[in-house]
């Protein structure tokens, strides 16, 4: 959008104006010089350098920035010798020109007083710089180029950065430190300054003044307003509705009445009867006329009220360039300042985006970019050796999909590979070798999420120290998003991204929770169910429900949400399920009404962060209806299943309980005893446990079990006398039994077999799923 689009100029001041125009003018020559870079031979990108040159030339004689006049000419003398092919654009050549664009625009970021201090405390860098640029021409290889210039103070002046576009410009360039790779030239120290813990790129503007972020505000609530108003009109219809039964059902009693007076001969009934027919008539009429009009008025109202909150909407959204402009720099500077070479090529740029998220997604985009080019990207002779070309190339494609943002970023790398992860989970003890090397590709690439988790042997100043993907798995979670990662090793890296096309209008799942209505997104509501009473049972005064196998903890939302207990007397429980992986559990509230789409109201500042709770909004019919925060609302679970103070749901709890199967395991070891007891207690069973052979027998004879796993070699009884006596006595032999043992020559299998075991498990080779699907084989599920 041009500046002379963004209304009236006049309130800028000269310097504001120059500005505007260095910013726009400087990413025209960023991105020209990029695109000459890669297609050396096309001439047709230097005109409009040329042309951006001149501009900036003309604008900073007219605020008197001679410095700034000297550049320009500088760069045009250079595009001018290339256009006519006496000057051939060579990368060292570029980064003296993307130095001289870093210097313009730091000059044009500096207010009207900071100026001249400024260029008379950098005069010898600024001179050298100059000096450069002019001799463009006979620049020795490697380049030598002046140190950084300090960095750019943030822009001044309300409503510039509205007026000046959206995006931003990386900072002045750094010339390499000793020992650099050859030909990084002035970007080596480019990452240090892209490296900041917002993750956005230096000097970024906000892609919206604040003032501009309260008319939107504003804006929306009151075309959410609006749409309300419609929808009311929807209650008084029906009531209109029913009023016109009613009417008709009087006016039927009344034609009855006329045609029995009208039967007897008192003429002057009947005449009277007659008039209360005719005057009924033109009644009839206007009320069936008049609903007409009203729902004529609603259908409107409402179409206006969502075209209002469309159009509003629509203001919000930015095209995906103006949060994206700056990466090919970034990517090109650093990859240089590692002696690579890569691209970032950019598809979708056109692609609608809500500004706030176009912004909260930099930083995680930056770091999935400074990832592949730090740790996916090979040199050029690693790639030539793989048969690849020597240029890497990274592509971001964004695009609207089932009514998302989806942002896809693959390379053509290396790869990540799996065995690298596989040992470093295992060396760092995050799970067993054995473990380990069961993990799916899926599996192990998810660990790359966790936080302090790289593959790097060494860290530097731009990664290897484990902070990046987290960062980027993190942020997106907070957008309601979801970051999912594949790999192919030695073809490349692809990381994808979903995001909501707009945080302002939320799709929501409504529900009832002690009287209250309360809002769940719909992207973080796995499934609805209904749970009957008796599915529910308590385990460790834990209560859980089956479903499709997995256990499902069960939780009050109205305990969660600190508003007492939960009434829940119901024969089936309303259920809505959340989180995802190990944390998932399933909110009991008291109602489901349906899924509606809302006009997200922020809570006033004043009331700080309610725990719990992220946004509010007005339901159709205005009703105030708080949004839940459901990351949030984990914490507070886990926070309550640690400190044990979960409430219980189910009726007859105690009863509830008696209803699981239970399982006696016999085994003189305290580590394999505690070790069977936890797998078993977590897949549901009531598990006991006994120390030797006449432990367990004692205890066998006075419970009611549906299993016995017991040891061999025990003392005082081993397990085969044990198995011996429960088959031989009168309640007990029906009772399944399986032995678990070191032993595992076919004459032991043998002997325990015949003394009546169902089952015979070796300890040398089982695994937590071997004895869980031999318990499944004997007794099923752990349910009665």
């Amino acid at each position: 959008m041009s500046h002379d689009q963004n209304g009236d100029l006049s309130q800028f001041s000269m310097q504001d104006l120059f500005r505007m125009e260095a910013e726009t003018q400087t990413m025209i020559l960023t991105d020209g010089l990029l695109a000459l870079e890669r297609h050396s031979g096309d001439t047709a990108a230097i005109e409009p350098m040329m042309r951006a040159a001149h501009s900036i030339k003309g604008a900073a004689a007219i605020v008197g920035l001679d410095v700034v006049v000297q550049l320009s000419h500088g760069m045009e003398d250079a595009f001018i010798a290339a256009q006519h092919g006496k000057l051939k654009l060579t990368p060292n050549r570029v980064d003296a020109l993307l130095a001289g664009v870093d210097l313009v625009l730091r000059v044009s970021r500096l207010d009207d007083a900071g100026v001249a201090p400024w260029l008379a405390a950098n005069a010898a860098l600024i001179q050298k710089t100059m000096a450069t640029i002019q001799g463009i021409a006979f620049l020795p290889e490697p380049l030598d180029l002046p140190p950084p210039f300090p960095s750019a103070p943030p822009v001044a002046g309300p409503g510039v950065a509205e007026a000046a576009g959206a995006g931003s410009m990386p900072e002045p360039l750094f010339e390499p430190e000793p020992g650099s790779p050859p030909g990084a030239g002035p970007a080596a120290e480019a990452p240090r300054a892209l490296a900041e813990e917002a993750g956005a790129a230096p000097g970024a503007r906000p892609l919206a003044p604040m003032k501009s972020a309260q008319n939107f505000d504003r804006l929306l609530s009151l075309a959410s307003e609006s749409r309300i108003n419609a929808h009311q009109m929807h209650p008084f219809l029906q009531a209109m509705q029913r009023f016109k039964r009613n009417q008709s059902s009087l006016f039927a009693v009344v034609e009855q009445l006329h045609e029995a007076i009208s039967s007897g001969g008192d003429a002057s009934l009947k005449e009277k009867s007659l008039l209360a027919l005719q005057k009924a008539q033109p009644l009839k009429q206007f009320v069936l006329e008049h609903i007409a009009d009203f729902e004529n008025w609603e259908r409107r109202m409402l179409n206006v009220s969502r075209s209002m909150v469309d159009e509003v909407l629509a203001m919000r959204m930015r095209p995906f360039r103006d949060g994206v402009q700056h990466f090919p720099r970034m990517v090109r500077d650093l990859a240089r300042s590692l002696g690579k070479e890569v691209r970032l090529e950019i598809l979708g740029e056109d692609t609608l985006v809500d500004r706030d998220i176009l912004a909260r997604i930099e930083s995680p985009l930056n770091h999935v970019l400074r990832n592949a080019v730090d740790h996916g990207m090979e040199d050029a002779a690693e790639r030539g050796a793989a048969g690849k070309p020597a240029t890497g190339v990274i592509v971001m494609e964004a695009r609207h999909r089932a009514g998302m943002l989806s942002i896809e970023i693959g390379d053509d790398g290396r790869g990540v590979d799996l065995e690298r992860i596989r040992r470093a989970v295992v060396e760092r003890k995050m799970a067993s070798a054995t473990m380990a090397a069961a993990m799916s590709q899926a599996e192990l690439l998810e660990f790359l999420f966790l936080p302090a988790f790289s593959l790097k042997d060494s860290a530097t100043e731009i990664s290897g120290r484990g902070v990046g993907l987290d960062i980027v798995h993190d942020t997106i979670r907070q957008q309601n998003g979801t970051v999912r990662i594949e790999s192919e090793l030695g073809k490349g890296f692809r990381t994808s991204i979903t995001l909501p096309l707009t945080q302002s209008i939320v799709r929501a799942l409504v529900v009832d929770i002690k009287g209250e209505a309360y809002a769940i997104p719909i992207v973080k509501v796995e499934r609805v169910l209904k749970v009957a009473q008796e599915a529910i049972h308590t385990l460790e005064n834990k209560q859980f429900f089956d479903h499709g196998g997995e256990h499902l903890g069960l939780v009050s939302a109205a305990q969660v949400l600190e508003l007492g207990d939960s009434g829940a007397t119901d024969a089936e429980l309303p259920v809505v399920v959340v989180g995802g992986g190990a944390r998932r559990y399933a909110l009991v509230v008291d109602a489901i009404r349906g899924e509606q789409s809302l006009a997200v109201q922020a809570i006033d500042p004043i009331f700080g962060k309610m725990r719990d709770i992220s946004a509010a909004a007005l339901l159709d019919d205005g009703e105030p209806v708080l949004i839940l925060d459901v990351p949030d609302l984990l914490l507070s679970i886990d926070k309550l299943l640690h400190e044990g103070g979960l409430h219980q749901l189910a009726r007859g709890g105690h009863a509830e309980r008696r209803r699981m199967k239970r399982i006696l395991v016999v085994d003189d070891s305290l580590t394999v005893r505690e070790m069977e007891r936890k797998l078993l207690a977590a897949r549901g069973f009531e598990v006991d446990v006994a120390i030797d052979g006449i432990d367990g027998w004692n205890v066998v004879r006075s419970g009611d079990y549906d299993l016995v796993i017991t040891d061999v070699d025990m003392p005082r009884m081993d397990g085969i006398e044990l198995v011996n006596l429960i088959k031989k006595d009168l309640h007990l032999h029906k009772l399944p039994v399986m032995i678990v043992s070191y032993k595992d020559r076919p004459e032991d299998r043998a002997r325990g077999m015949s003394a009546g075991a169902d089952y015979y498990l070796t300890k040398g080779s089982f695994h937590d799923e071997t004895l869980l699907d031999a318990v499944a084989d004997l007794i099923g599920d752990a349910h009665k």
